[in-house]
């Protein structure tokens, strides 16, 4: 049997990518609970007029590699990403629900709320 390298990476690619959705297919609706939420101080991701998020951006990996876990999670839009020196947080925007201090990967936190100047 002869198969092209064209046809054969097609081939493989197909299959890494049909395992992938055939583990995921019986992993899906099977896990415990107690891995599908999450587990204590969740944020109740109510906004708070009177907070707001600060940033350390001495703590935080988005100056050294690609984490953007808090610009992922701001449903505001209110993070924004500069590669290299960390991220930045719109005041205006932020509604203070602490969903970006939550989902911080970091000890301690790099984002955190604090009370919104007057």
């Amino acid at each position: 049997m002869s198969i092209s390298r064209k046809d054969f990476f097609k081939q493989g690619l197909f299959s890494l990518g049909k395992t992938a959705i055939d583990i995921a297919d019986t992993l899906k609706g099977r896990l415990p609970a107690a891995y599908l939420e999450p587990q204590g101080g969740a944020p109740l991701a109510e906004p708070r007029p009177d907070m707001v998020a600060e940033s350390l951006n001495e703590r935080c990996l988005a100056r050294s590699n690609s984490c953007s876990a808090c610009v992922e999670c701001c449903k505001p839009l209110a993070i924004k990403l500069i590669p290299g020196v960390g991220i930045r947080i719109n005041p205006q925007f932020c509604n203070g629900c602490g969903t970006c201090e939550y989902v911080c990967p970091v000890e301690p936190k790099a984002v955190f709320l604090i009370p919104r100047q007057q």
